[in-house]
């Protein structure tokens, strides 16, 4: 079975995940057959380990990790493959594949020009 990992870089500010469950609600309303859970690489006990295991815990052998990142950094060509790799180590029996960044996407843009409106 296919599962879902939204991975967010997290924030010494708790209250910022709720931004990331509403985006995930948002998420599992498109893919309602797939389990879809989120996980932060940093300031977080929900990392990217206790996601990857609370998704295997539900069945998931094949897990897509999809970066919520607008840059690909240090982190998303070194840190999270890294981390990926070393958990592979330990679990051997699942295939994890990491997505793209979010990036230079023209629905990106639309929302920018959106909230530059809102301020003319």
């Amino acid at each position: 079975m296919k599962g879902i990992l939204i991975l967010a870089h997290g924030s010494r500010q708790k209250e910022t995940e709720e931004t990331l469950a509403r985006i995930t609600d948002m998420v599992r309303a498109d893919f309602t057959d797939i389990p879809v859970e989120t996980a932060y690489l940093q300031f977080s006990e929900r990392n990217l380990e206790a996601g990857l295991r609370s998704l295997i815990e539900r069945g998931a052998s094949e897990i897509k990790v999809i970066p919520y990142f607008l840059f690909e950094g240090v982190h998303i060509q070194e840190d999270i493959p890294g981390e990926i790799q070393a958990f592979l180590k330990e679990v051997d029996s699942v295939d994890i594949q990491l997505g793209r960044t979010l990036g230079a996407d023209p629905r990106l843009a639309a929302i920018l020009s959106d909230r530059i409106r809102e301020m003319m």
